[in-house]
């Protein structure tokens, strides 16, 4: 069902809480309204080749004016996209059909998102042909190859990312397996789930790593990007990183 009728009446149920698992794009529009009829059919045509992916909602507004004003609606056409529950994007009047496609672009996956979803090798291998350099994607094809044993493989495809702790802890990571087994039991303990003795173990050996400090800092710091500011161990080990660093 990629064009649907609302009313007040159906508007939380089909716009608000459908939303919460497809981005729903709502027409705000009039059956007198020249400018909606020539809006209208391209808005169909978006929502038809994106089929599954987004749903369009069409809202008379003589006959639905409390929506209207809750949404402070003072022009029409007017288009507003809802995911999560909430208004994520919007416009107001007439556009040109390629800025109408580049709005639906902006709220549905794009073919390199489900590839990283899907997630096995020729997947990730595609997603990185379509957007070279993605971190996500690169960093599950390279711990697929660290798990193989293809590390030479993997930090060639770590080393492509810009900025991404992630991408550069486990490039890091990899480089510390080789030059110093002793970090075995520590990247042991990470992988095992034991993220604070881990982290101590890694944070323990920096006194002593010589050349090694800035790798064994890079492991640490996407650990605790990946545990977020927020976590409990993160400001602890952030302070204590600090610490035997400077």
């Amino acid at each position: 069902m990629t064009v649907i009728d609302v009313t007040e009446a159906t508007f939380e149920q089909e716009v608000v809480e459908r939303s919460r698992t497809t981005p729903v794009v709502v027409d705000f529009w009039a059956e007198w309204c020249g400018p909606c009829r020539t809006l209208g059919p391209i808005l169909e045509k978006a929502a038809a080749a994106r089929e599954g992916d987004v749903v369009l909602a069409k809202i008379d507004t003589d006959s639905n004016q409390q929506i209207a004003a809750a949404f402070q609606i003072q022009g029409i056409p007017a288009v507003k996209a809802f995911k999560d529950g909430q208004v994520v994007s919007e416009f107001v009047g007439v556009q040109p059909p390629p800025a109408v496609e580049r709005f639906f672009d902006a709220l549905v996956p794009s073919e390199a998102d489900h590839l990283v979803e899907t997630g096995d090798e020729a997947s990730l291998r595609r997603a990185l042909e379509l957007q070279p350099g993605r971190a996500d994607a690169s960093v599950a094809l390279g711990g697929l190859l660290h798990r193989r044993g293809e590390t030479d493989a993997a930090l060639e495809i770590l080393d492509a990312v810009p900025r991404s702790f992630a991408a550069e802890g486990l490039a890091s990571r990899i480089r510390l397996e080789r030059e110093d087994p002793a970090l075995e039991t520590a990247f042991k303990a990470l992988d095992d789930g034991e993220t604070q003795q881990g982290l101590d173990l890694l944070l323990e050996a920096l006194p002593d790593a010589d050349g090694r400090k800035d790798d064994i800092r890079r492991v640490v710091v996407a650990v605790l990007d990946e545990l977020g500011v927020e976590h409990p161990l993160s400001r602890d080990v952030r302070r204590r990183l600090a610490a035997a660093l400077y």
